[in-house]
C-alpha cells in the first residue's frame, strides 16, 4: 500500500474515521458511568449522521436523529440522578418493561422496513431492524438499566456485518470495537447494581 492511497484513504474517508473516534471515546465514557459521555456521544451521532445519509443507509441517518434527542434526553436524566443521589446509579429493568420495549422494537422493524423500501434505501429492512432496536437500547441505557449492553452487543454484531457489506471499513471495526466495550460496560454496571 502507498502512501497516496493511505493518504487518499484518510482524505476521502476523514469524517467517517472521526465518527469511529469520537463514538469509541463516548461509549467507554459510558461504560464508567461519567457525564462527560454525553457531549462526546453528541458529537459522534451528527458525524454518523452525515456518514450514512452519504451511504444512502437512511434508517441508519434517521436513527442519528433518534440518537441525538435520547442523547440529550440521557445527558439531562443522567445529570439529574447525579445531583440528587451523588453518582449514576444502575436501575433494573422491569420484565413487563422488557416485553413492551421488544414488541415496540418489532413493530418499529416493520414501520421503518416499509419507508426505507419505498424510500429505496439499502437494506431497508436489515437495516430498518437494527435501527429500531437500537432505539430500545438507547432508551434503555438513557434510563440506566444494564439491560441496554446485552442488546448492543447483538445490534452491533449484527451491523458489522451489514458496514462490511456496504464498504465501510471503520465503521465495521468501530462496530467490533462497540461489541467490546459493551461488553466491558454490562461487566462494570452488573458490579455497579451488585454494590448498590
Amino acid at each position: 500500500m502507498s502512501w497516496t492511497t493511505i493518504a487518499y484513504y484518510l482524505t476521502t474517508h476523514w469524517l467517517e474515521i472521526a465518527g469511529t473516534v469520537t463514538t469509541v471515546l463516548g461509549i467507554w465514557l459510558t461504560t464508567r458511568r461519567t457525564l462527560w459521555c454525553w457531549p462526546v456521544v453528541l458529537a459522534a451521532d451528527v458525524i454518523y449522521l452525515i456518514v450514512f445519509y452519504r451511504a444512502q443507509l437512511l434508517s441508519d441517518a434517521l436513527l442519528q436523529i433518534f440518537f441525538v434527542a435520547f442523547t440529550l434526553y440521557g445527558w439531562w436524566h443522567w445529570w439529574r440522578g447525579v445531583r440528587e443521589e451523588g453518582e449514576v446509579r444502575v436501575v433494573p429493568l422491569a420484565l413487563r418493561s422488557l416485553a413492551i420495549a421488544l414488541i415496540a422494537g418489532a413493530a418499529g422493524s416493520l414501520v421503518l422496513g416499509e419507508l426505507a423500501k419505498r424510500l429505496h434505501a439499502a437494506l431497508p429492512y436489515l437495516d430498518a431492524t437494527l435501527t429500531s432496536y437500537s432505539l430500545v437500547a438507547s432508551w434503555w441505557q438513557a434510563r440506566k438499566h444494564t439491560a441496554n449492553w446485552w442488546l448492543w452487543i447483538v445490534v452491533d454484531l449484527v451491523y458489522i456485518g451489514e458496514y462490511l457489506y456496504k464498504d465501510l471499513w471503520p465503521t465495521a471495526l468501530l462496530y467490533a470495537g462497540l461489541v467490546a466495550l459493551a461488553a466491558l460496560g454490562l461487566r462494570d454496571w452488573r458490579r455497579a447494581a451488585a454494590a448498590s
